[in-house]
């Protein structure tokens, strides 16, 4: 048999057994995203997810939301469901319900391997049940058991978050879709939890497969000068000057692509602050409090030193149209302000990287003219190597003398955040780090532990018509930080732990924030102080004086969030059993979802026979808006149907047997005729 048949055969066979499931995929592949498409086998119960309902009670600086996921198999087969679902880095999870059949199940947090242990055996036992785990502080999946052909369930959890204002603007923010993380992790060497990267998406375009509806009620203490979103259509009702009704517009086509955006100030600008108290439920037990305080104006420029910029900017594939346009605005409001005293650099990174100049320029017209131009050549396409070009940016040497201030500017779509919050500690030295985010459903937890770990300050800006201020509040951020130093005291009143610690740097106008956990009676003062500008700035707040909350366990819910955001930053630095016992600690203790507790809740009637089969479905996300089909590996192709591919396969067979036999009588005619001629 030739060469050539025997090609044909080995592709015949090839895509007949893909198309029976023969082949597996190699162990090592990139667990990266993929896109879902139909079939008319089972179509209906692909999309278990029905409709999202969100809504928020937001009293000043304080966020309680309540959100109800409504799954439903419309299928022939009992399916589990599997669903990738953001949240705020903020939030506080401490509630979940699961209602099925007028029954209502309330779940228990447990330790993370505990609580899927009880998952999987009922789940075995044909029991209805729900698991939600933490993948990141901002990526949450929820998997549910046993969903019977015709089986409606409601899924609630609620979620406490505090909401710092940036220059007397509140922002609430509700992430509807996960971002498609680039991952190189091999699949043979990634985590379990590296697993949700692989998640299916909808190709770019695709309508909605699940409703969508959000309304939130604003409350302040004084009058709403403001109230508008910026992401979203909205209905807004002002039931009295400090009380507003906000709900997405129902003709809004496509709500759910993009993270849901609430902005609201108070009547001449001013900003919630004070001290909040949760005393102790019972004598002996901890107490906790929660201060905001006013930081003083921002010092005057001529104290602001010398300064040594690096940018640091994304140019991949999931950057590419409004992402990568919004950079360039970006980058001409910052240049635009450097001063000749100033030096800078630009580090563009996709793949690889790419570096305007071995060292910093001085912030002269030519060198500023020639990165813009290197920057307005660029589209966007390619992967997202972040760490590899974050550690080639660290290791450009900074101008001896100058404030080093490192700005990078992506939208955070890796899977690799513990290793870049690593990388920046270590290398950090004596520069700070800010993170400039932009795209619709941008990677949160990312850029926010990034400035964590830089000692700066995130921005996000979630939409094109925004992106001019959203640079000019980048800019005016970076440029000087307006309380340094900041140290805290407590005269009379017994605190054991503060979160933040130590306090960070202040930047913008934004108050100085501090949690706490105290012991004994709650009495004394708290002294604050720290250097603006050239000049010492202090504050004293009387514990006397506090307000007392309704809402029991408010407080000590926020401060063990700041918390294990702390510790979880440390423990992807370096694995330490103590910090993980503390933090498994605080979520079974103030009844939060974190890395290391579940919630799960089991429905104790059996409804399905062990022995009758169980689909996985897992619900596949929508690419937010903004973000194009190269982010997951190019454009679609559609996948055709088994029988089609079976059919080509044996048209491919048939075609290959046809040829070899047409050869076999070619090279059988001439012989004949030549034995013919001899006799």
């Amino acid at each position: 048999m030739s060469s050539l048949l025997r090609k044909l055969l080995c592709i015949a066979l090839t895509v007949c057994a893909a198309a029976v499931g023969l082949g597996e995929p190699a162990t090592d592949r990139c667990l990266a995203p993929y896109f879902a498409v139909k079939s008319g086998t089972e179509s209906a119960a692909d999309f278990p997810l029905q409709a999202t309902n969100v809504s928020a009670e937001i009293a000043g600086p304080i966020a309680e939301v309540r959100v109800v996921q409504t799954y439903a198999n419309r299928g022939q087969t009992a399916i589990e469901a599997t669903y990738i679902f953001p949240a705020s880095t903020r939030a506080a999870v401490h509630g979940l319900t699961m209602t099925l059949g007028g029954r209502r199940v309330v779940a228990q947090v447990k330790e993370r391997g505990e609580a899927r242990r009880t998952y999987e055996q009922a789940k075995s036992e044909g029991k209805t049940a729900s698991l939600l785990e933490e993948h990141r502080p901002n990526v949450f999946q929820m998997n549910l058991a046993n969903i019977l052909p015709g089986d409606v369930v409601e899924v609630e959890l609620r979620y406490s978050e505090l909401l710092v204002p940036t220059d007397g603007i509140y922002e609430f923010v509700y992430p509807t879709t996960v971002g498609p993380r680039y991952s190189n992790r091999p699949a043979a060497t990634a985590t379990p939890d590296a697993k949700w990267v692989a998640n299916p998406y909808l190709p770019e375009g695709s309508p909605a497969v699940a409703a969508f509806a959000l309304e939130a009620r604003v409350v302040a203490g004084m009058a709403l000068h403001e109230v508008a979103s910026p992401s979203h259509r909205v209905g807004i009702d002002f039931r009295n000057a400090g009380e507003a009704q906000v709900t997405i517009a129902p003709d809004e086509p496509l709500p759910a692509n993009r993270d849901f955006v609430l902005h609201y100030r108070l009547a001449g600008g001013a900003i919630e602050t004070g001290l909040l108290l949760d005393p102790p439920a019972k004598e002996g037990e901890d107490g906790h409090f929660l201060l905001l305080l006013e930081a003083p104006a921002r010092p005057a420029a001529t104290l602001v030193p010398p300064r040594d910029f690096l940018f640091v900017v994304d140019v991949s594939g999931s950057m590419h149209g409004f992402p990568i346009e919004t950079t360039k605005v970006l980058l001409r409001e910052l240049a635009a302000r450097l001063r000749p005293v100033d030096s800078f650099n630009v580090l563009l990174f996709a793949g690889d990287s790419q570096l305007l100049s071995p060292t910093s320029l001085p912030a002269t017209a030519e060198n500023v003219a020639a990165a813009l131009a290197l920057m307005d050549q660029q589209s966007g396409g390619g992967g997202t190597e972040l760490r590899a070009a974050m550690q080639r940016a660290l290791a450009v040497p900074g101008e001896a003398g100058k404030a080093r201030i490192i700005s990078v500017v992506t939208d955070g779509y890796v899977d690799m955040e513990p290793e870049l919050f690593e990388l920046v500690r270590q290398n950090l030295g004596g520069s700070s780090l800010f993170a400039f985010g932009i795209g619709a459903s941008v990677n949160r937890h990312l850029l926010e532990g990034l400035a964590r770990a830089g000692r700066g300050e995130p921005i996000v800006v979630t939409d094109p018509g925004k992106a001019p201020a959203g640079a000019v509040r980048f800019r005016e951020m970076v440029e000087s930080p307006v309380l340094t130093g900041v140290k805290v005291a407590f005269d009379g009143l017994t605190v054991d732990q503060l979160a933040p610690w130590p306090v960070p740097d202040v930047f913008a106008r934004r108050p100085v924030v501090v949690a706490g956990r105290y012991r004994g009676e709650p009495k004394g003062a708290i002294r604050v102080g720290g250097r603006s500008g050239e000049n010492d700035w202090s504050a004293t707040v009387e514990v006397g004086a506090a307000a007392k909350l309704h809402s029991a366990g408010l407080v000590g819910r926020l401060w063990a969030r700041q918390r294990i955001a702390e510790l979880a930053d440390l423990q992807e630095l370096r694995l330490d059993e103590a910090r993980k016992a503390e933090v498994t600690q605080l979520g079974l203790r103030y009844n939060l979802l974190t890395k290391y507790t579940s919630f799960v809740a089991v429905d104790e009637v059996v409804r399905r026979n062990p022995a009758d089969p169980l689909r996985t479905v897992a619900q596949p996300s929508l690419l937010p808006e903004g973000v194009s089909n190269q982010a997951v590996g190019g454009e679609v192709a559609t996948a055709p149907e088994p029988a089609t591919v079976l059919l080509l396969g044996a048209v491919v067979i048939c075609l290959a047997a046809n040829l070899w036999r047409r050869r076999r009588a070619r090279a059988a005619a001439p012989a004949s005729a030549s034995l013919a001629g001899t006799k």
